[in-house]
């Protein structure tokens, strides 16, 4: 495996199938690609998926360099190895996506909605859940941060 940039980027934790693996670079690592934090979690759940080895070995790498922060994702996407793969994956995503009619498009677009609105509501838990913890108990934050207006 060949390494790009021995400098590590943001870390945290990754576990994958009950096997700790090594510190991965958390959602925030995508946060100036995404429009949003759950567009951020999303691409890096789709980079562990690929970690995982389900679409090929050239792209295995990539995304286990992407992850552990030795490649930027833009970087990466700089590498002609790891560009000329994807373009022959994309062909068959792509091949998919045409034979598909206007109506099968719109529901797999709806889909992608619900998934990232479920993202969107698990890191709100969490965050929720952080601030419970972080707070004294039987104190009450004076701001949620959720609802306010000018």
């Amino acid at each position: 495996m060949s390494y790009v940039c021995a400098m590590p980027r943001h870390r945290g934790y990754f576990k994958v199938q009950g096997e700790e693996r090594d510190k991965y670079v958390d959602e925030s690592e995508f946060s100036e690609i995404a429009k949003s934090p759950a567009e951020a979690r999303a691409v890096k759940k789709a980079l562990e998926m690929v970690a995982g080895g389900g679409a090929g070995d050239v792209l295995k790498e990539m995304a286990q360099e992407v992850l552990t922060g030795r490649i930027g994702l833009r970087e990466a996407l700089s590498v002609s190895a790891y560009t000329e793969q994807i373009a022959e994956q994309s062909d068959s995503v792509r091949d998919r996506w045409d034979g598909m009619s206007e109506r099968e498009r719109d529901a797999l677009a709806a889909g992608g909605d619900l998934h990232l609105e479920e993202l969107q509501r698990e890191i709100d838990e969490e965050r929720a859940e952080k601030m419970h913890r972080s707070s004294p108990k039987g104190t009450v934050p004076r701001h949620s941060g959720g609802s306010w207006s000018l």
